[in-house]
C-alpha cells in the first residue's frame, strides 16, 4: 500500500490560497486561522478543498517548496498516470526516508524504481505467492490470533484490538516477506529487537516530515544528535536483522543447490539474483508499506461495524455461506460484502491520508493550477473521502451498499477518486493480498466473535506515516449469540 510523509505543522506556514491560479502576500490572518484550527488540520484542509471551486489549494510553507493540495479526481490522474514522468517522488520525498528504507522501491525513481516494479510485479501475480499468504494468515489466525480472542472472551477482559491487529500483521508480512516469524502475537515471548526498531524508525521518519523547517533534523543528523542518533541505531538494527536472514537464506539456498529457500518474497528475489543490498532495502520497503496499513483499516472497520450491528450480522451472514470450513481463496474472493465494508472504511479513515509527488517540470493541472518545477503536488485521500461532489450528501455516513451494483456485486470505482491504494503505473502491488488479508481477518473474527468497545466516545483519528486511532481500540470480547453479562 502507499506511503506520505506529508504532514503540515503548525509553525510552517506563511499563507494559502483558495484561488490556485494567483498568489497572494503572506497575511496574519492566514496565520491566526491556522493557529485556530491547529487541532483539526484534517478537517479544515477537507473544508477548504470542499469550498475551492476545483478542489484544489495552494500552500506556502516556511522552507519548504510551494504545495499543491488537491481532492480533484482529475489532478490525480493526471500526476499519476497521465503525466506521470512530470511527477515522481522526487529529492525532497526520498531524502526524508533515505536513511530508512535505502533504495527501496517505494523510495526510488527512474530505473531504479523500473528494474524493482518490474521484477516484484512478476512475484506477486503469481498463484504460488497467493497461495502461500493463505497458508500464512490460516496458520497465524488460527494458531494465535483466535486463541487471543477465545481467552479473553473468557476472562471477560479489556483487549486493545489495534495493538493485537498491528502484532498479527507483523508477524504475517515479515513470514511473507523475510520467510521468519517474529511471533509478536505470543505474548509469552518478549519482542524481538526488529519489531522495536521498526517502531523507532517508522517514528523518527515521520517526525522529519512534520518538522516546522527542514534543515532542522539534517542538521541533528549531521551532528549525531537526539532523534536523528535514535534513528541511526534503530536503522542499524534493522538493517542488521535482514542482513543476517539474507544470509541465512543464502546459505540455505547454496546447500540445497540454488534451488528454493521458501515461497517468501526475500527467497524469490535472491532467486532471481538480485544483489543483497537491493534485496534488503526492497524487503525493508515491503514490511513497511504492509505493517500498519491493513491493521489500521481493520481496527476502524471493527470500530464501525460495533456502531452498525445491523451491517455487522450482514457481513457475518455472508461468512456463514460459506460454511464453518477453513476459509480459501475461493470463498474470500465471494465475500463481496464485507469488501465493501473494508472500502467504505478506507474512504473515510484511509490508512495514508496524504501522497505527494515533486514536478521534475512546469506544468498545469487540468482544472488550470499552475505547476512550477520542484513544487510538491499532494493529492489527499481523507478529504476526497468527504467530497460531496464525489461521494454525495451521505458522504460522512458509513455506508457500504454504496459499492455495491444491484446484483450485490462489488462496482468498479475509479482509482483516481478512491486513490488509497496509488494508481497508475505506482499502482500498490499488494492491493490483493492486502484484501486477502484484511477478508480473512474479518470473516474469521466476525464468524466466532462480537466487539463490545469499552469507551462511548469516537475515538481520534492521527495520521503518521500510517494514520492510527489514538489510545487503541480497547474492547470485550464475547462469542457471537451471547448475551452480555457486564
Amino acid at each position: 500500500m502507499i506511503l506520505s510523509l506529508l504532514l503540515f505543522p503548525a509553525l510552517g506556514f506563511l499563507i494559502f490560497s483558495l484561488l490556485s491560479k494567483k498568489l497572494t502576500p503572506p497575511s496574519l490572518g492566514c496565520l491566526i486561522s491556522f493557529y485556530q484550527n491547529r487541532h483539526r488540520l484534517l478537517s479544515w484542509y477537507t473544508d477548504l478543498l470542499s469550498e475551492s471551486e476545483h478542489q484544489t489549494i495552494v500552500v506556502h510553507r516556511l522552507g519548504a517548496p510551494r504545495t499543491i493540495v488537491t481532492a480533484n479526481p482529475d489532478n490525480v490522474e493526471y500526476m499519476l498516470k497521465s503525466n506521470f514522468a512530470n511527477f515522481p517522488k522526487g529529492k525532497p520525498f526520498t531524502e526524508l526516508l533515505g536513511d530508512f528504507l535505502g533504495l527501496g522501491i517505494f523510495n526510488v525513481d527512474g530505473h531504479m524504481w523500473t528494474v524493482q516494479r518490474k521484477l516484484a510485479s512478476h512475484e506477486f501475480s503469481t498463484n504460488s505467492l497467493r497461495d502461500f499468504v493463505v497458508q500464512v494468515l490460516a496458520d497465524e489466525v488460527v494458531g494465535r490470533l483466535i486463541p487471543i480472542l477465545q481467552n479473553a472472551a473468557e476472562d471477560n477482559s479489556v483487549l486493545d484490538m489495534q495493538e493485537v491487529l498491528r502484532r498479527f500483521a507483523f508477524d504475517t508480512i515479515c513470514q511473507v516477506s523475510l520467510g521468519m516469524d517474529p511471533s509478536c502475537l505470543d505474548m509469552s515471548r518478549p519482542p524481538l529487537p526488529l519489531s522495536a526498531a521498526f517502531d523507532a524508525a517508522s517514528e523518527i521518519s515521520a517526525m522529519r516530515g512534520a518538522a516546522p523547517v527542514f534543515a532542522v533534523w539534517k542538521l541533528k543528523r549531521a551532528l549525531n544528535l537526539g532523534p536523528e542518533k535514535d534513528l541511526k541505531d534503530a536503522v542499524k538494527i534493522v538493517r542488521g536483522c535482514v542482513d543476517e536472514m539474507i544470509c541465512c537464506k543464502k546459505e540455505m539456498m547454496d546447500r540445497s543447490g540454488g534451488g528454493d529457500g521458501g515461497g517468501d518474497l526475500l527467497s524469490r528475489f535472491l532467486g532471481a539474483g538480485m544483489e543483497s543490498e537491493m534485496v534488503r532495502d526492497m524487503v525493508i520497503s515491503f514490511l513497511m508499506a504492509g505493517r500498519d496499513t491493513t491493521s489500521a483499516a481493520l481496527t476502524w472497520l471493527f470500530w464501525l461495524l460495533t456502531g452498525h450491528r445491523d451491517l455487522e450480522r450482514r457481513a457475518a451472514e455472508e461468512i456463514k455461506i460459506g460454511g464453518d470450513h477453513e476459509l480459501g481463496y475461493d470463498d474470500l474472493k465471494e465475500m463481496n460484502f464485507i469488501k465493501a465494508c473494508l472500502c467504505e472504511t478506507m474512504r473515510l479513515y484511509p490508512p495514508v491520508v496524504w501522497d505527494s509527488k515533486h514536478a521534475a517540470n512546469d506544468d498545469v493541472l487540468p482544472d488550470g493550477t499552475p505547476v512550477f518545477q520542484g513544487n510538491r503536488v499532494t493529492y489527499f485521500p481523507y478529504g476526497m473521502g468527504r467530497m460531496e461532489a464525489l461521494w454525495g450528501k451521505d458522504r460522512l455516513e458509513f455506508r457500504p451498499d454504496r459499492w455495491l451494483d444491484e446484483t450485490g456485486a462489488v462496482k468498479m470505482v475509479s482509482p483516481y477518486k478512491f486513490p488509497v491504494f496509488q494508481a497508475g503505473p505506482r499502482v500498490c502491488l499488494g492491493k490483493e493480498m492486502a484484501f486477502i488479508q484484511m477478508k480473512y481477518v474479518v470473516a474469521s473474527v466476525l464468524r466466532r466473535f462480537e466487539l463490545v468497545p469499552v469507551r462511548a466516545e469516537q475515538p481520534v483519528y492521527v495520521p503518521q506515516l500510517t494514520a492510527f486511532m489514538a489510545g487503541g481500540f480497547n474492547v470485550r470480547v464475547r462469542r457471537r449469540g451471547e448475551v452480555i453479562s457486564w
